[in-house]
């Protein structure tokens, strides 16, 4: 990296990809790639927070995740069980708070309440955020979104942007900056629908396991030298949809 000071992004969402494909070239199991996606993350959070990131959310499981193997899927129920009670202390005392994306109550009960004390056990800590998206979806929390708005009774003309947001599971947490996706995909995947609809993209090739401190440093770099302009020329004249 140069000397230059890195401009920091305060919310960095990354979608997380490519542990299939880091394990079968190595001659390893999906679950062995899972494992060794998930023992990367402590390093990213680690070296988000270093950085000076704010806030960190990490898509982990979508809703469309259910439709693969039933053994894949265990195996990922597992390893987030597994990861909570090996790590939960080590991220209370580095000052990580943990947030959950996503639908709890279709998940195992025991794998909830476990993610639930994880949540409450961490409240208090303010380092860095980390949102974990976890049987998340970008059109689901924007239907979660909208039933929780018909529960409040609110009427149709006082719905506005704000209002939206306020009401998603990433309520009173402020909009990415940045979306990283790792593994060389150029796709979205239903992921912060929303809430990434002016934040900057990087996509990168390397695969998520390989994804280290020096490769966040990368994208943040990149992240710094654009304009961001929320839909607006620069010096704030109002841009058009293909200007």
């Amino acid at each position: 990296m140069s000397d230059t000071p890195l401009k920091i992004p305060r919310h960095v969402a990354i979608i997380m990809d490519g542990n299939g494909r880091w394990a079968e070239a190595r001659g390893l199991s999906r679950y062995e790639g899972h494992q060794a996606g998930t023992e990367n993350l402590r390093r990213v959070i680690r070296a988000a927070a270093d950085i000076g990131v704010q806030y960190l959310t990490v898509y982990a499981f979508s809703t469309e995740n259910w439709g693969r193997p039933k053994d894949e899927v265990e195996g990922l129920m597992m390893l987030l069980e597994t990861t909570i009670d090996n790590e939960l202390e080590e991220l209370i005392a580095e000052g990580v708070q943990i947030r959950h994306l996503g639908r709890l109550e279709s998940m195992p009960k025991a794998l909830a309440r476990k993610v639930e004390h994880s949540i409450d056990a961490t409240k208090e800590n303010h380092r860095i955020v980390l949102n974990i998206a976890w049987n998340y979806g970008g059109r689901d929390e924007v239907v979660y979104a909208v039933q929780k708005i018909i529960a409040d009774h609110i009427e149709p003309d006082q719905v506005t942007e704000q209002m939206i947001s306020d009401h998603l599971f990433t309520g009173g947490i402020p909009d990415p900056d940045l979306v990283i996706r790792t593994s060389g995909e150029y796709r979205i995947s239903n992921f912060m629908i929303w809430q990434s609809a002016y934040a900057e993209w990087y996509f990168t090739p390397t695969l998520w396991p390989d994804f280290d401190k020096h490769e966040l440093e990368k994208a943040i770099a990149v992240y710094g030298m654009r304009e961001r302009r929320f839909g607006k020329l620069s010096g704030g004249n109002a841009d058009v949809a293909n200007g």
